[in-house]
């Protein structure tokens, strides 16, 4: 099995505007893949991390991308292939109230 690293965006606003049996259904997803090991969270505040050539830690609040819509969550999944994470990820909540989730395959270093 392959992991991927999967961010979901989206706002309240998009969410208020779905149907609740859809978003009900995008919940159980979550439950689904949470019971087959995913490991999810809610975002929180970012804190960005600079260490250039070694030379001394320096932070700064906030996000260093920026997107239309709020990053909400992350998870990270197992799956056959990208096709079938994208299977899993298309009835989250993000996905189905009109936002949108991020699948990156996390590849081993080296």
């Amino acid at each position: 099995m392959q992991k991927f690293v999967t961010i979901g965006y989206g706002d309240e606003r998009g969410y208020r505007r779905t149907a609740q049996a859809v978003r009900d259904a995008a919940h159980e997803q979550d439950a689904r893949l949470l019971r087959r090991g995913a490991v999810m969270g809610v975002a929180g505040r970012p804190v960005q991390v600079r260490n250039h050539d070694g030379k001394g830690v320096k932070t700064q609040e906030g996000a260093f991308m920026s997107s239309r819509l709020p990053v909400a969550g992350f998870a990270i999944i197992e799956a056959a292939n990208l096709d079938a994470a994208v299977k899993m990820v298309s009835q989250v909540p993000c996905a189905v109230a009109h936002g949108v989730v991020e699948i990156w395959p996390l590849e081993q270093p080296g």
